[in-house]
Formats: structure tokens, C-alpha cells, sequence
């Protein structure tokens, strides 16, 4: 091969020897030098910044040009005029320039030039006859226009450059991103592909149930057609209804983490956007790539969010175009496309009822609270890296753990563990569980001192409590008393049911509302005197009558009847403002009916403490020694 063509081929080359590893090995990286970008291209910013430059300099010239030399006042302007000592004057817009020819005693000439500036809209020859000077009389007399360009100018002159130049990068941008800075109608779903959600169904515990009732989709994305075949449909959408920290995205994550299929998540705010439209904009491209993807999950969270009911005060007419565009995606889902769609809820009562028809979320699954077993279930995955004492009994916990989520479990936990770090021990300690038991339900305990009718008060408000729990059948049994303050309390009494409830029954629910008063007729009987302390308890104490009487139909005067919407009950946990369904006749009754159940309750309080004031006294004394009784202790003072 002859050299001539050795380099030939080296200029077109496209193979760059680069030393990439410890062992000295050589990696060919190929360039193709045609799609380089040119390096000798000029951008807009340099020419905008060149342009800048060149105006800087020539607005620096022209002033010197204009102001060379000293500057003096218009007056000794005009009185070197009238004594006629000068020999050119020049006039320029509003400077004056006067130039005096010197000869130096050795024979050099000089030019001594003196100028000033004219106020503003000053006419220099008015000025000149205002002084009684001859304008005829002025030596070379002639008119030199300045440079038209001003500070202003200039100034306009540089934000117009900048302008262009900043339009120019924007539209620049917005093709080398694709558009990305106008992507407002583009979905936020959060993508995961197959096994990177890094979740199973070994990883959620406590509701085995569901995750049996969920397999089936998890087949169907992986042998879609086994079910094809034989002419069955897959669900479309499946709702996940549950309260707050059951698992339900971390289900949702399991699924697609089983199926090994992309994940795309989202939530119903996402789809909010303060432009008209956004939202379904939105839900067509996450639709769009879930296509492109299949078979896949859509996993939409919080979806009440866009998805309330219709034509009323639930629903704002923003999000009705958001949540019209998600029926018609789901509507529009071929039965071979394999996208499944997965939404969640604490609400699915506020949800509008066309969503959750047939081919649509066709299938609701609820994720209840999680029993004894599933809590035993729930510490052992959230312990597995966590060392505690040997004499740790999680059984014990989940027992005490009624109505505990399971992120408030994986929390109680955790509060334990960070409490062990913070005081550099090494294990965690059955006080630890109870400290952080207490902290997740009631808060942090407060380290403020408290005076000793504070102390007393709070011992009295508390025994009521426990004593009319413990003398009520019904009641729940005592776990501790304690008069520290935590959160928003001054003192706590912790009640522990013996079994797991599927249901109440009045004599349960007139029992709380017995033990729930007494810590205020504690008070007045034993202290003479009423605090504020119990403004939380009367507060429950009302709900819990409400519900007896509207709900529940536990009143002989209004009977078997439910009255008021769920969107209208606040002491529910709902505060939408709808219109109640009962007359003004019927509001006077049910008022009547709760201030009868309260009040009956706080005088069979009453009659309950005084029938045993003696144990009263003995569980004060030894709770102002003590500060924390357990159950077992209280149990045996009561005897």
C-alpha cells in the first residue's frame, strides 16, 4: 500500500485508539467525523456580545470627541466669549468647545481647550444675545453635529440585541429537547421497568387475602394467552380501597414487580394543572406510552383526587376534562393490549360512579387495617434489621397494636430504633417499643416541668378515666396511665381491646362514652373545680354520640333511620358542606338525643367514681409518686 493512499485513509478514518482500563488495553472508539459539530460555527451570543462591544467603544469616543478637554461653567463660557479670548469656537448639540492657541517661550504652540454643557433645551445663540454679545461677532462661528446616539439609545439598543439573542437559544433548546420546555401536556408518570420497583408479594404482609385476590392479574401479564383463549377478560382497572398506610401502593408495586412488566406511576394531582386542559393532555400521553410499553401497569394514586362525583360540590369543573379523558382511555384499552390500570383510594365513596362500572375499574379490592396475625406479619419483615433484646415478645406488640396501620407499625420501629441510636446503645428494649408506642399514638413526651396543682389535676382527670373503664362492662382494658405530657395532652390513658372488632354494639359504645367523660366529672367531684383539659374528650364523646344516633340508628325517637350525608359529616372525617337530608324538626331531635346520651353518660360517671372513691385516692397517690402506672399495676389497686 502506498503511502499516498496510508494517508488517505487516515484522514478518513473514524478510529480513535484510547487507553480505557488498568491492563493497558486499547478500546477503538469510532467517530463519525461527518456528524461533528462544526467547531468554527459563530453563535448568536458571541456576535450579540461583539455588537455590545463595538457600541461601548463608540459611545467612549464620542465622548471624548465631545469633551476634550477642561470643563468649565456656561458663565466662564460666555464671559471668554464677550472678552473675546479664544480663537475657534465649535458648538455641538449641547457641548460648547472654545480652543486658545499658546506659544511657549521656546517657540512651542499649544491648544488650550475649555468646554461646557448646556442645561437641556437651552438655546446657546438666545443665551449669547441674553448677554448682549454679537452673534456676528463670534470668530469661525459653525455648527458641529454630535453623534445622534444617546445613553438611551444605547441602552435600547442592548436589551433589543439581548432579546433576540435569548429568543434565538430558547427556540434552540426547544429542538435539541424535543420540546421539552413546552411540555406541560406531558404525563409525569414516574416509569419503572420489571424488577426495578424492587418489590414482591414477600415484602407485603397483613393482607394476604388481597394479595391471593391480586395474583390472578400478575398471571394474566405473564400468560396473557391462557386466558385469551378460553375468552376471558382481564379486569381493565382495579381499585384499591383502603385507609391510609394499609399498603396499597406498595401492593400495586408488587404486582408489577411479580409480573416483571413496566410501571408506571402516578398520582391523581399530577393530572392538576393551573392551564385549562393540561389534565387530559396529560392522560392521553401517559395512555400513549403505556402503548408503546405493553403489557404494563398504570398505577394511578390518590385518584379521588380527579375523579370525584360529577355535578356536585366534589368535583370542580377544572377536573372534569381529566377525569372524561381517563374513561375514555380506559374505554378505548383493546382486550390485546395488556395495560392494566391500578388506582387507589381512601375514598371510594367520593368517586363518580361511572368510573367504576363494568370495563372500566370493574373490580374494587378493599385493603383493610391488618388483624394480630398480619401485624406479627408486618414487625417481623419491618425487624429483620433491627437487633433487640432477647426478651422482645412482637407477639405481645401486635396484641397492644389495635387499629395500627402498617406504616404506623413500620414507624413505631423505627421511632425505637432512632431513641437506641440517639443514646448509643446497641439493642432495643421493651421500653423502647412502649416509649415509641406511645410517641407514634400521642406524640414526643415533654420535658417541661410541671407545678403540683397541674400534677394533681391531671392525676385526678386520668384515674377518672381508668376507673370508670375498669368498672363499666363493655370497656376496654386498661394498658397504662400517665400524667406526662405528650403532643397536645397533659396526661394519657391507654386502652388496649382484648380481641380484634368487626363490629360495635351499643353497650360498647356507651361504655366510651362513660369512661370518655369521667376524667371532667373526676375533676368536679374530687378538685371542686373544671378545667379545659377536657375540651378533647367532650369533642369525642359528641362524635361518638352522633354516630349512635345518625348513623347507626341507636335512638328509640328516631329510629332505624340514617340521617345525613357522609359528604355533610364532618364529625366523620368529612367536611364537603353538602346539604342534610332531614328536616329542621329532625335536627332539633337529634341534638336533643346526643345531649341526652352525653349527659347520661357523665352522671353514670359520676355515680361510678363516687361508688369507688377510695380506689380514686389510691391511684391518684400513686400516680403523683410514680407519673406512669402500668395495667397490671392499676389492676391491682383496684382490688
Amino acid at each position: 500500500m502506498t503511502e499516498e493512499t496510508n494517508k488517505k485513509n487516515s484522514a478518513n478514518n473514524t478510529q480513535k485508539p484510547i487507553k480505557s482500563n488498568h491492563k493497558g488495553e486499547e478500546k477503538i472508539v469510532r467517530v463519525d467525523i461527518r456528524r461533528m459539530p462544526r467547531r468554527n460555527k459563530i453563535s448568536p451570543l458571541t456576535i450579540g456580545i461583539a455588537i455590545f462591544a463595538c457600541i461601548a467603544v463608540l459611545f467612549m469616543v464620542n465622548n471624548l470627541l465631545n469633551r476634550n478637554g477642561e470643563k468649565v461653567a456656561v458663565s466662564e463660557v460666555v464671559r471668554t466669549i464677550a472678552n473675546n479670548n479664544y480663537d475657534k469656537i465649535t458648538l455641538k448639540d449641547n457641548n460648547v468647545v472654545l480652543e486658545k492657541n499658546i506659544t511657549e517661550g521656546d517657540g512651542i504652540k499649544l491648544v488650550k481647550r475649555v468646554y461646557c454643557v448646556l442645561p437641556e433645551g437651552t438655546d446657546f445663540y438666545q443665551l449669547l444675545s441674553n448677554e448682549k454679545i454679537s452673534v456676528q461677532s463670534l470668530k469661525e462661528d459653525y455648527y458641529e453635529p454630535a453623534l445622534g446616539i444617546t445613553f438611551g439609545d444605547i441602552i435600547s439598543l442592548i436589551f433589543l440585541i439581548a432579546g433576540c439573542v435569548m429568543v434565538y437559544i430558547l427556540f434552540r433548546n426547544m429542538q435539541n429537547s424535543g420540546g421539552q420546555i413546552m411540555n406541560f401536556g406531558e404525563s409525569k408518570a414516574r416509569l419503572l421497568l420489571g424488577k426495578r420497583t424492587g418489590i414482591t408479594f414477600d415484602k407485603v404482609a397483613g393482607i394476604d387475602e388481597v394479595k391471593e385476590e391480586v395474583k390472578e392479574i400478575v398471571d394474566f401479564l405473564k400468560n396473557p394467552k391462557k386466558y385469551q383463549d378460553l375468552g376471558a377478560r382481564i379486569p381493565r382497572g382495579v381499585l384499591l380501597a383502603g385507609e391510609p398506610g394499609t399498603g396499597k401502593t406498595l401492593l400495586a408495586k408488587a404486582i408489577a414487580g411479580e409480573a416483571g412488566v413496566p410501571f408506571f406511576h402516578t398520582s391523581g394531582s399530577e393530572f392538576e394543572e393551573m392551564l385549562v386542559g393540561a389534565g387530559a393532555s396529560r392522560v392521553r400521553d401517559l395512555f400513549k406510552k403505556a402503548r408503546r410499553v405493553a403489557p404494563c401497569i398504570i398505577f394511578i394514586d390518590e385518584i379521588d383526587a380527579v375523579a370525584k362525583k360529577r355535578g356536585t360540590v366534589l368535583h370542580s369543573g377544572a377536573g372534569e376534562q381529566t377525569l372524561n379523558q381517563i374513561l375514555v382511555e380506559m374505554d378505548g384499552l383493546e382486550e390485546r393490549e395488556n395495560v392494566i390500570v391500578l388506582a387507589a383510594t381512601n375514598r371510594p365513596d367520593t368517586l363518580d360512579p361511572a368510573i367504576l362500572r363494568p370495563g372500566r375499574f370493574d373490580r374494587v379490592v378493599t385493603v383493610p387495617m391488618p388483624d394480630a396475625h398480619g401485624r406479627k406479619a408486618i414487625l417481623d419483615i419491618h425487624a429483620k434489621n433491627k437487633k433487640f433484646d432477647d426478651d422482645i415478645d412482637l407477639d405481645m406488640l401486635a396484641k397492644k397494636t389495635v387499629g395500627y396501620s402498617g406504616a404506623d407499625l413500620e414507624n413505631l420501629l423505627n421511632e425505637a430504633a432512632i431513641a437506641v441510636a440517639k443514646d448509643n446503645r446497641k439493642k432495643i428494649s421493651y421500653e423502647d417499643l412502649m416509649e415509641a408506642y406511645l410517641k407514634v399514638k400521642l406524640g414526643r413526651k415533654k420535658k417541661t416541668g410541671k407545678d403540683e396543682d397541674d400534677l394533681k389535676k391531671t392525676a385526678y382527670h386520668e384515674t377518672g378515666h381508668a376507673v370508670v373503664a375498669q368498672f363499666t362492662p363493655g370497656s376496654d382494658p386498661v394498658e397504662q396511665i400517665s400524667i406526662i405530657s405528650r403532643g397536645m395532652t397533659g396526661g394519657v390513658t391507654v386502652y388496649v381491646p382484648e380481641r380484634e372488632r368487626t363490629s360495635l354494639y351499643k353497650k360498647q359504645m356507651l361504655a366510651w362514652l362513660r369512661s370518655g367523660v369521667a376524667g371532667r366529672a373526676a375533676e368536679e367531684l374530687f378538685l371542686e373545680d373544671i378545667s379545659s383539659g377536657a375540651s378533647a374528650d367532650i369533642e369525642q364523646a359528641t362524635n361518638v354520640a352522633k354516630e349512635m344516633v345518625m348513623k347507626y340508628g341507636m335512638s328509640n325517637k328516631l329510629g332505624l333511620v340514617k340521617y345525613g350525608n357522609e359528604e355533610e359529616s364532618s364529625h366523620l372525617g368529612y367536611a364537603y358542606g353538602g346539604d342534610r337530608d332531614y328536616s329542621e324538626k329532625t335536627a332539633e331531635i337529634i341534638d336533643e338525643e346526643v345531649k341526652r346520651l352525653v349527659g347520661e353518660a357523665y352522671e353514670d360517671a359520676k355515680k361510678t367514681l363516687l361508688a369507688h372513691k377510695d380506689i380514686v385516692e389510691k391511684v391518684v397517690a400513686e400516680l403523683l409518686e410514680k407519673e406512669v402506672l402500668s395495667g397490671d399495676e392499676f389492676r391491682a389497686l383496684c382490688k
